[in-house]
């Protein structure tokens, strides 16, 4: 998925986002999911790629460690936003 909720204001995408969850939990498919939103990554995801700029690298590839299922409150946990932290420091020194 490249960025599907990109669109939407931030009660109705955290609400997809809560969607997307219970359809993992029930299903348990592997989904690509291309976002520029650093705690959209890390909520929904179980590894965070970060690619350099072109040509397109991985350049970090890290394990979230939050077991499922996650309510929205994870995102206001010390671990979650140092993950946040960290991805968004790689981001800013990504190699032009």
């Amino acid at each position: 998925m490249d960025e599907p909720f990109s669109a939407l204001d931030a009660i109705t995408r955290d609400e997809m986002n809560l969607v997307l969850m219970q359809m993992w939990e029930e299903h348990h498919r592997t989904a690509l999911f291309v976002t520029h939103s650093i705690r959209e990554a890390v909520y929904l995801s179980d590894r965070v790629l970060v690619m350099s700029r072109r040509p397109g690298r991985i350049i970090e590839d890290i394990r979230i460690p939050f077991a499922r299922p996650r309510g929205l409150e994870i995102g206001e946990t010390p671990e979650f936003n140092e993950i946040c932290g960290y991805l968004r420091s790689k981001i800013e020194h990504v190699p032009h």
